[in-house]
C-alpha cells in the first residue's frame, strides 16, 4: 500500500484529498493499493473568505460529510514538524498525545496566515483571519451596547486597506449601524481606514480604484493614508504621526505569510514564504512533496505568480491531488493549468467591483458585481456533501473553479461569464 498524506484542512487541502481519490478511482486502483489520509486541526472547512461578515460561526461545512463518502481517513491533529528525510509527521492530537504520520508522497496545503505586528498594545487587535478570529470579533461588536456612552464606543478602525482591510471596513459600516442604532441614534458611527501607503488598495492598483474611493465617500469610511500604527490600547489607537483615534475596535488586516510548516521543507521560498514548486506543484528541493494553495508559489499560465485566494487554492489542490495520486500510480502527472484571474471585491452596502486580468480591468460595479460575488462566496465555493459522485466530479481537475462542472474548459466559469 502506498500512502498519500495531505496535511490542512481548507480549500487546497480538501480537493488535495478528493483530486487523489479521484485519480485512484479513475486508475482502476482500490483503497489498498493507495490509501488517501488527511491531517487537521479542525473539524470543518471554513469558508474564510466570507470571514469578514456577521455570524462567522455558520461559515464552515463539516469535513466529514466531505471526505468520510469518498473514504479519505481524517486525523484531527495539529502538526508540529515535518521530516521529509524519513517521511515522517509530527503531530499533537486534542487530548496531548504525540505520534507520526508516514508518507509517500506528502502534500502540503496547510494554508497562510496573518502576521500580526510586533508593537505597544497587540493583544488589544481584532481580525478576521480564522473562525476563532472572526468569531471574537463578531462578539465584541455585539457587546458594545453594553459600554458606557463616550467617544469611539461604535468606532472601529481597520488597518491595512488592502483586499481584506477595504472589505472588513465597507462591511463594517452596515454591521455597526444595525448595532448601534437601536440604542441610540444620535451617537456616531465611525469607521476609519488606516493605510501606510499613500493610496487605498496599492496592490489592486489603478483599474478598480475609483470605484473603490467612491465607495469609501459614499459609505462615510474615513481615509489615513501614508501612516502607520504606533500603538493601540483599549480605547483607541495611536499613529505614526502622533494623532490618536478613540475607537473600541481596531481590527488588523495587514500582512499574509505561508504556514510555517513550509520551514520544514528543503528548497526555495518567496517573501510570502510560498515554496517553489514545479509544473506538477511538486516541490523542486523536495520530490516526494507537493504544495497547493497557500503554501504554493505555483506559476498561472502568464507567468506571474498565483494569488493566496481560494480562486488558486481549489484548483491547485485538484492538481496536486490527481498528480500525487499518478506519481505513485505510474500514471501520466498533469501540469497546473489556471483559469483567467479574476477579483471581485465586496464594498458592502455600496454594491461590489468586479475585475478581470492582472491588470484588473473594471467589468462590473454595484448590484450587478454584488451578485457575482454571492455566487462566489455563498454558493459556488462550498463544496457539495454526503453525495460520492458529486464531490468526485467537482475534484476533476479540468473542472471550474467556480461552477464546478467536470469537463468546462478554462475561462467557461460562472466569473468569466459574467463578465
Amino acid at each position: 500500500m502506498s500512502d498519500v498524506l495531505v496535511i490542512g484542512g481548507g480549500f487546497a487541502g480538501v480537493w488535495a484529498a478528493a483530486g487523489a481519490v479521484r485519480a485512484r478511482r479513475a486508475a482502476g486502483a482500490s483503497p489498498s493499493d493507495l490509501r488517501v489520509t488527511l491531517v487537521s486541526a479542525g473539524d470543518d472547512i471554513v469558508i474564510r473568505p466570507r470571514m469578514y461578515q456577521s455570524d462567522p460561526d455558520r461559515m464552515r461545512v463539516p469535513l466529514d460529510r466531505i471526505l468520510g463518502p469518498i473514504g479519505v481517513r481524517r486525523v484531527a491533529a495539529t502538526v508540529t514538524g515535518i521530516d521529509t528525510g524519513t517521511r515522517r509527521v509530527q503531530v499533537i492530537g486534542r487530548d496531548g498525545s504525540t505520534t507520526e504520520l508516514t508518507y509517500d508522497r506528502l502534500v502540503l496545503a496547510a494554508g497562510s496566515r496573518l502576521v500580526r505586528p510586533d508593537l505597544r498594545g497587540a493583544e488589544h487587535l481584532f481580525d478576521v483571519d480564522t473562525m476563532p478570529g472572526a468569531a471574537r470579533l463578531h462578539s465584541h461588536l455585539h457587546r458594545l451596547p453594553a459600554e458606557a456612552p463616550g467617544a469611539g464606543r461604535f468606532t472601529a478602525v481597520v488597518v491595512g486597506a488592502g483586499f481584506t482591510g477595504i472589505e472588513v471596513a465597507t462591511e463594517l459600516v452596515g454591521r455597526l449601524r444595525d448595532i448601534a442604532t437601536p440604542v441610540d441614534a444620535a451617537e456616531p458611527v465611525r469607521v476609519v481606514l488606516v493605510e501606510r501607503e499613500n493610496v487605498v488598495g496599492p496592490e489592486l492598483g489603478e483599474g478598480p480604484r475609483p470605484r473603490i474611493i467612491e465607495a469609501l465617500a459614499e459609505l462615510g469610511v474615513e481615509q489615513r493614508l501614508g501612516v502607520g500604527v504606533e500603538s493601540v490600547g483599549p480605547a483607541g489607537v495611536r499613529l505614526s504621526d502622533g494623532s490618536e483615534i478613540a475607537a473600541s475596535t481596531v481590527i488588523w488586516t495587514a500582512g499574509m505569510a505561508a504556514s510555517p510548516l513550509t520551514a520544514d521543507i528543503p528548497g526555495e521560498r518567496d517573501r510570502l514564504g510560498r515554496l517553489h514548486v514545479d509544473e506538477y506543484l511538486r516541490v523542486t528541493a523536495a520530490p516526494d512533496v507537493y504544495a497547493a494553495g497557500d503554501t504554493s508559489a505555483a506559476l498561472a499560465l502568464d507567468g506571474h505568480p498565483v494569488m493566496q485566494s481560494c480562486q488558486h487554492a481549489m484548483p491547485q489542490g485538484k492538481f496536486a491531488g490527481h498528480n500525487v495520486a499518478a506519481d505513485l500510480l505510474g500514471l501520466q502527472q498533469v501540469p497546473f493549468a489556471t483559469e483567467p484571474y479574476v477579483t471581485c471585491l465586496d464594498l458592502g452596502a455600496a454594491g461590489a467591483v468586479l475585475t478581470s486580468g492582472r491588470e484588473r480591468t473594471v467589468r462590473k460595479t454595484g448590484q450587478e458585481a454584488k451578485d457575482v460575488k454571492h455566487t462566489i462566496t455563498a454558493v459556488a465555493i462550498y463544496p457539495p456533501v454526503d453525495d460520492v459522485e458529486a464531490i468526485l466530479a467537482r475534484a476533476d481537475y479540468r473542472s471550474s473553479t467556480w461552477r464546478g462542472s467536470a469537463g468546462s474548459q478554462p475561462g467557461e466559469t460562472a466569473v468569466a461569464t459574467a463578465v
